[in-house]
């Protein structure tokens, strides 16, 4: 009884005394919209507009999000369409002082109709600000679509994704929630971790050329809004040393 009324106490003065973390994604004053136009809030995630000469458009936040995410959630959220007929979608949460707003990456995509073919643990090569490897989680998902003339269609997804807070990246979700309770109760802080993702479609066949196109995406865009970055790699770091 006293270890757990001594638990009990401790947990609710790091509750009361806690401090939020600092974003490792840039956050701005600009509005997001919901689906009907409205505001659904003044602050978003800075993702680019001009990127590899791609046409982009921002993605409002679905109504589902709105209505079940914690209020002080914060979006960014972005369409980039390719001369070459090549699309894809980043999306940024951000939690504030609630952690639901980050829920499991196979929630979101099981309920959109997709099934989850396999799941990749590697990283991605970010060039800038200086090169470093990000970790990420590849999803290769499908699901078969209705035409509008009666036929079916296959289609496979390429789902790219990780989180990042003030100087952490992880590709876990479960390394993600252990860091978040570590960092509460011995320092006090609550981490804002954002959730990044990217995805893509593509047909049957495809998918390894579609990643490799993802990859080359991710690390353009990448140092445009995610402040936070992996230790430089020894190897990049030696080669800038000897040409100095």
């Amino acid at each position: 009884m006293l270890l757990i009324g001594g638990s009990a106490a401790a947990l609710f003065r790091v509750q009361n005394n806690q401090t939020l973390g600092i974003p490792g994604v840039k956050v701005v004053t600009e509005p997001i919209y919901n689906p009907k136009g409205d505001v659904a809030g003044t602050n978003s995630i800075k993702l680019p507009a001009n990127l590899l000469g791609f046409d982009s458009v921002p993605l409002p936040v679905t109504d589902v999000e709105l209505n079940w995410l914690p209020p002080d959630t914060t979006y960014g959220r972005r369409h980039y369409k390719a001369k070459t007929g090549f699309e894809a979608m980043i999306s940024v949460v951000l939690m504030g002082g609630d952690r639901t707003s980050i829920h499991k990456p196979e929630y979101c995509l099981t309920g959109q109709g997709w099934l989850i073919e396999k799941t990749e643990t590697t990283t991605i090569r970010i060039p800038a600000p200086h090169a470093y490897d990000v970790p990420v989680k590849k999803m290769t998902v499908s699901r078969t679509i209705q035409q509008t003339n009666g036929q079916s269609i296959a289609l496979k997804g390429i789902y790219v994704f990780w989180f990042v807070a003030d100087d952490q990246l992880s590709a876990e979700h479960g390394d993600r929630m252990w860091r978040m309770a570590k960092d509460l109760l011995t320092r006090g802080v609550l981490e804002r971790w954002a959730y990044v993702t990217y995805f893509t479609q593509c047909l049957p066949g495809q998918e390894d050329a579609t990643y490799e196109r993802m990859k080359e995406f991710i690390a353009a865009s990448v140092p445009e809004f995610q402040i936070t970055t992996g230790k430089p790699l020894a190897a990049e770091t030696a080669s800038a040393e000897a040409r100095k």
